[in-house]
C-alpha cells in the first residue's frame, strides 16, 4: 500500500475538531508509517464546512458523504457524527473497502451496532473504535498493570462517569432526542467506563441487574433551526418553545464479571461539582487502582507487597516516557503533563500503524469489541425497565 492514508472525517463538531487535532497533530510526534494526508472534511453546512477545513487544514470539503466514502480517492473514513448516523455511514464504507474509524459508542441502538459488527467481519478495511480513554497513559499503564498479575484476583469495581452540563438551562441538543443519540448519559458516559472496565481488566461484564434509569428534566428549550452551539448549547439560539427530552439524565446499575468480581457503574450529567470526572476503582487480592480524569496525569496504586507500616496508597506521576509509561515518550519531558486531545493523537497513531500491518501499543477496540459493550448499555437498560438480571450475550455466562 501507499505510505500516506487519504483521510476522510464525516462531522465538524466538538469530535469532528478533536478528530481533526488528531489526524493533523499525529505526525509531528509519531513517526508512523503510513502518515496521515487530511483528505476531505464532510459536514452538512457548505459555508461552515469550507470554513472548518481552512482552519483545520483539509484539502477539500464536501457535503455529500456517501461520494465521499465511495470514492477511490479516500482509504479511511472517520465518523464523528451523531450516533443515529453511524451505521448508515460505516456499513457504506466498508462496503467499499475502506477502512472505518468510528466515534462511540458504536451506534444509538443494539440492531445498528450489530448490523456494523456485521458488516466489518465481511469486509477487508480494519475498523477502529474511538474509546480514547484507553488512550490516556494511566489508563494504558493500568491496563498493562492488570495483564502482569499485580492485583491478582478483582474482587471489586466501581466505576462513575459525573458531569453537570445537563441542567435545566441546557437546551434540547440532539443528545436529549432518544431517536438521534439512542440513550443519554448512559450511552454517552457509561459506555466510556464500560469500556475503560473491559480494557483495564480484561475481563467482561456477563450480567446486570439493579439498574436504574431516570429523566430528572423532561422538557428543554427548542433550539432554532435544529442546530447547537457547544455540547452544553453555549452559543446557541432557542426559541419560546420546549420540547420533551427522551433520554436518561442518569443511569446506575450493577454487573457481574466474568472472573466472579463485582462492579457498579453511574453515569450522570446533573452531578454538581463535577464536570468531567471519569473515574474508576479496581480492587483485587494483591493490590488496588484507582484513576479520575480530572487529574488524567495520575494513577493510584495500593500494593499489599512489602512493609505494612509503609503500606498506602501511591500516586503516579503517568508522564515519564523513559520509566515505560504509554506513549508518554512521543511528547514532553518528564511531568510535563498531557491533556484531553492528547488521547486521541496516541490513538490516531495506533489507528495508522495497524494499517500498516503494525501492532497497536496496547489493545484497539473494533467494532467486535465495541459491539461487546454495546450489548452491556442495552442490558442495562433491559434491567431498569423489565426490574430484572439480564444475562450479556457473547460474555462467558452466555449458555452456562
Amino acid at each position: 500500500m501507499s505510505n500516506q492514508v487519504n483521510v476522510s472525517l464525516i462531522g465538524s463538531k466538538i469530535m469532528g475538531r478533536a478528530h481533526a487535532n488528531a489526524w493533523g497533530q499525529v505526525g509531528r510526534f509519531f513517526d508512523t508509517d503510513p502518515s496521515a494526508s487530511l483528505h476531505t472534511i464532510v459536514a452538512r453546512n457548505p459555508e461552515e464546512t469550507a470554513a472548518f477545513a481552512e482552519t483545520w487544514g483539509w484539502q477539500n470539503a464536501s457535503t455529500d458523504w456517501h461520494a465521499t466514502v465511495t470514492s477511490d480517492d479516500i482509504d479511511l473514513v472517520d465518523i464523528a457524527t451523531p450516533n443515529s448516523a453511524h451505521a448508515e455511514a460505516a456499513i457504506a464504507a466498508l462496503g467499499a473497502g475502506k477502512h472505518v474509524a468510528c466515534e462511540k459508542p458504536l451506534a444509538g441502538t443494539l440492531a445498528d451496532a450489530e448490523a456494523m459488527a456485521a458488516a466489518a467481519a465481511a469486509a477487508a478495511g480494519r475498523t477502529f473504535v474511538w474509546y480514547n480513554y484507553r488512550r490516556v497513559p494511566a489508563v494504558a499503564l493500568a491496563h498493562r498493570i492488570v495483564a502482569s498479575g499485580a492485583l491478582g484476583q478483582i474482587y471489586h469495581v466501581r466505576a462513575a462517569y459525573l458531569q453537570s452540563w445537563g441542567g435545566p438551562d441546557t437546551p434540547l441538543l440532539w443528545r436529549f432526542q432518544g431517536d438521534i443519540a439512542g440513550s443519554g448519559a448512559h450511552g454517552d458516559l457509561n459506555a466510556h467506563i464500560i469500556d475503560a472496565v473491559r480494557f483495564v481488566t480484561g475481563e467482561e461484564i456477563v450480567s446486570v441487574e439493579g439498574s436504574i434509569e431516570h429523566t430528572f428534566i423532561e422538557e428543554r428549550a427548542l433550539l432554532e433551526g435544529g442546530a447547537g452551539g457547544e455540547i452544553a448549547g453555549a452559543g446557541a439560539s432557542t426559541s419560546a418553545g420546549m420540547g420533551r427530552s427522551t433520554v436518561d439524565d442518569a443511569v446506575m446499575f450493577l454487573g457481574r464479571m466474568s472472573g466472579g468480581g463485582l462492579a457498579s457503574f453511574e453515569a450522570t450529567r446533573l452531578a454538581t461539582g463535577y464536570h468531567n470526572a471519569n473515574r474508576w476503582e479496581i480492587h483485587g487480592e494483591k493490590g488496588a487502582l484507582r484513576f479520575d480524569f480530572e487529574r488524567m496525569n495520575e494513577l493510584g496504586f495500593y500494593n499489599l507487597d512489602g512493609d505494612g507500616a509503609t503500606q498506602g496508597w501511591a500516586t503516579i506521576d503517568v508522564t515519564r516516557g523513559g520509566d515505560g509509561h504509554p506513549d508518554a515518550d512521543a511528547w514532553w519531558p518528564d511531568s510535563h503533563g498531557l491533556g484531553y486531545e492528547h488521547a486521541f493523537v496516541n490513538q490516531a497513531s495506533d489507528i495508522l500503524t495497524m494499517i500498516g500491518g503494525g501492532e497497536p501499543l496496547v489493545p484497539m477496540p473494533d467494532f467486535a469489541d465495541a459491539l461487546q459493550t454495546q450489548r452491556v448499555l442495552q442490558a442495562a437498560i433491559d434491567s431498569a425497565r423489565e426490574h430484572t438480571p439480564v444475562t450479556i450475550p457473547g460474555s462467558q455466562a452466555e449458555g452456562a
